[in-house]
């Protein structure tokens, strides 16, 4: 990070807060870096569970469909699955705005155990429900609540954690900290494909078509608890436990409409991460088995080593991002999408097999890496602080509402145009918004260029 932080986000002495913008009496007792990191791990659990659920729908999505959304045609199913999968990124902004608001009132932590609530009930919505057979159109109904409940509450779980993580870290950290909240996500990936890949060895595919895809659900159900548990234990962080007087939610509205310029560069940044990560993960398993005509097993396999790959390098190139700067990253890895992700798609589908979408998936997983151990922590940076879990919030929402239906969009490209490929020039476009918002942040970003 270059010294033109020192004056905004806070390189100032440790007994200030370091992604403030006031200048509050000291707190009580800074944070060690010991203490910082396990406080990254507690508050990054909560968002693992989150995008846990996230990749468990996306991994059996065919199974789902064919559990809530009968039909004679295999693709419609699988086009109401993942529309239901999509329908939760739609209540995010109203999440981001409402919940968001909540949280800069009350504060970071009460905020992190309010989602953490939420997203559970969403969750065992999801698994306890009967199927269309059972109890009819009341079936796909009651999954649709359960995901837009979970929507809701992952509408600001995202910007609770990043906002989380940024205040306790130092300025000459805080990329690396910041990337435990998208480094947390690679371990939901790797957790469902692995417990995908061992399911698969024990039950047969009409079982786990009729019931065993509720196993993992489970699985994440039973977790909550220690979630909670963890999360209980969280301190407050200086920033806000500094701030005399917490802005009411007409000054949040005001300010989100003042700096729509900021909001707006920030939606377009986050469309790269959030249609990179889908297209690496939730879409890959659909991709490699139904339009690959890989086996399942493959497709999880694969899966499994991108969420490591992303597990290792997000940190890896956080930590770079803090030397560095975060500009060169943005721009580098939006570049190398923009020339590489549709040809490296063509070359896949030309000869599809195993080693090919491993090669394919793991060289996505670096580029994403590279723009995401970045941008995150920027995103942070230019959002005002008064407000910066309901801006960051409502940038990330907003653009997951077009990010997140990329299994949705990538499955209908591909039988409208027949283009197997087509994933890749859809990625392509996302990273061409990333660039633009890099290049337009400029004269928003108070840190490192």
């Amino acid at each position: 990070m270059t010294q033109s932080s020192s004056t905004t986000l806070g390189s100032l002495p440790e007994t200030h807060t370091s992604l403030h913008g006031d200048t509050h009496a000291p707190a009580a007792s800074p944070m060690t870096m010991r203490e910082r990191m396990k406080a990254a791990a507690q508050v990054a659990s909560g968002n693992m569970l989150e995008m846990y659920d996230f990749m468990v729908f996306g991994y059996y999505a065919a199974a789902i469909g064919r559990a809530f959304f009968p039909s004679t045609d295999p693709y419609a199913e699988l086009m109401m699955s993942f529309a239901t999968f999509g329908a939760g990124f739609l209540m995010r902004p109203l999440g981001a705005l409402l919940l968001g608001a909540y949280v800069d009132r009350i504060g970071r932590r009460k905020g992190l155990i309010l989602t953490l609530t939420l997203m559970s009930i969403g969750t065992l919505t999801l698994t306890l429900t009967p199927g269309y057979a059972a109890i009819g159109i009341l079936a796909p109904l009651l999954v649709l609540c359960g995901r837009l409940l979970q929507g809701f509450s992952a509408g600001v779980e995202l910007g609770s954690t990043s906002v989380y993580l940024a205040e306790i870290a130092q300025p000459h950290n805080r990329g690396f900290i910041v990337a435990f909240q998208s480094a947390s996500q690679q371990i939901a990936v790797m957790a469902a494909a692995a417990i995908g890949v061992a399911l698969a060895s024990v039950i047969s595919p009409p079982d786990m078509a009729a019931w065993g895809w509720r196993i993992p659900l489970l699985i994440g159900c039973l977790i909550v608890p220690v979630l909670f548990f963890l999360r209980r234990n969280l301190q407050e962080t200086e920033a806000f436990a500094t701030t005399h007087k917490p802005p009411h939610f007409s000054e949040i509205v005001q300010t989100i409409a003042r700096e729509w310029r900021v909001v707006s560069i920030g939606l377009l940044m986050v469309l790269m991460t959030t249609t990179s990560f889908y297209v690496i993960t939730a879409y890959t398993p659909s991709f490699g088995s139904a339009v690959l005509h890989l086996s399942t097993t493959d497709s999880l396999v694969v899966t499994l080593c991108v969420g490591l790959t992303n597990f290792l390098c997000l940190p890896l190139f956080g930590a770079v991002s803090d030397r560095i700067g975060r500009k060169k990253l943005l721009i580098t890895s939006t570049v190398l999408a923009i020339l590489t992700a549709y040809p490296a798609m063509s070359w896949l589908v030309a000869s599809p097999s195993f080693l090919r979408l491993l090669a394919v998936e793991l060289w996505l997983a670096v580029l994403y890496s590279v723009y995401n151990g970045a941008a995150v922590v920027y995103l942070t940076e230019i959002v005002p602080p008064r407000i910066r879990t309901t801006g960051f919030s409502m940038a990330y929402s907003l653009a997951t509402c077009v990010g997140g239906f990329t299994p949705t969009v990538c499955t209908w490209l591909i039988h409208a145009t027949g283009n197997r490929a087509i994933p890749g020039a859809w990625l392509a476009l996302a990273a061409l918004c990333g660039l633009a918002a890099s290049l337009m942040a400029r004269p928003y970003a108070k840190t490192s260029q």
